[in-house]
């Protein structure tokens, strides 16, 4: 039987994390055994302890002594999941606003490519309850990556994602910096960049449930100038 990991970023899902982790294992895998991977920073509301209080095998704790980002959550996510030898790994958010019910999806899909992308404009908009400031935000970053980079993706700062590990692993993970919007492209940016199969399948993507969004204006800052940094890391071979 082949594994799968999700990783899942916390920081203050006490609200959500339970739920969410419930859900995933209601679904029905018929030849995939699904593991979850928690990464928490230091979470103030007790949410890396409500994880532990589950005592399930099926789920794993990290746990960080300070907020560190998303960014280097995944990387110590993906190492975690090479080194155990899993056959797919998962980035997904824990705030509902990726729906479990595509889990399946994403594994029919990446048996044949590479990287599979949950992507919330593949067919028109899907996003539900987002203001239009963040809306055109996320598109304008999508527009603005794709005539810098070329990138062939819709949604290019999407962050619902499913990897082929034995890929993965051929990115050099340690080069890999940046954090939120920026790290979402990236790591778009160098499996297209190393000839690997990219696929987009579309989600409704809706707003979070409960909690606090960690969007911020340093986020979009660094994903703005990130792009060029790749675009010339990709022209003198330094990906």
């Amino acid at each position: 039987m082949e594994k799968a990991l999700i990783i899942i970023p916390t920081y203050n899902e006490a609200d959500n994390i339970i739920r969410l982790i419930g859900e995933i294992f209601k679904l029905q895998f018929n030849d995939v055994e699904i593991n979850i991977l928690i990464v928490d920073d230091n979470s103030k509301d007790g949410t890396s302890q409500l994880v532990k209080n589950l005592n399930d095998s099926r789920v794993t704790v990290f746990d960080r002594e300070r907020k560190l980002g998303l960014g280097t959550a995944y990387i110590l996510g993906f190492k975690y999941a090479i080194e155990k030898k899993y056959d797919y790994v998962f980035e997904m958010d824990a705030d509902f606003s990726h729906d479990p019910q595509s889990i399946p999806n994403f594994l029919e899909n990446i048996k044949n490519y590479d990287l599979v992308i949950g992507s919330r404009y593949i067919n028109g908009i899907a996003v539900v309850n987002w203001p239009l400031s963040r809306l055109l935000i996320s598109m304008g970053a999508s527009v603005y990556t794709k005539m810098i980079t070329f990138l062939p993706v819709h949604d290019v700062t999407a962050g619902y994602m499913c990897y082929k590990v034995d890929s993965l692993k051929q990115i050099n993970l340690d080069s890999v910096k940046s954090n939120g919007y920026s790290f979402q492209i990236e790591m778009k940016f160098r499996m297209w960049k190393k000839g690997f199969k990219l696929k987009e399948i579309p989600i409704v993507f809706i707003d979070r449930r409960a909690g606090v969004s960690k969007m911020s204006r340093k986020i979009v800052y660094e994903a703005s100038y990130m792009v060029w940094k790749l675009k010339f890391m990709s022209i003198f071979n330094k990906l």
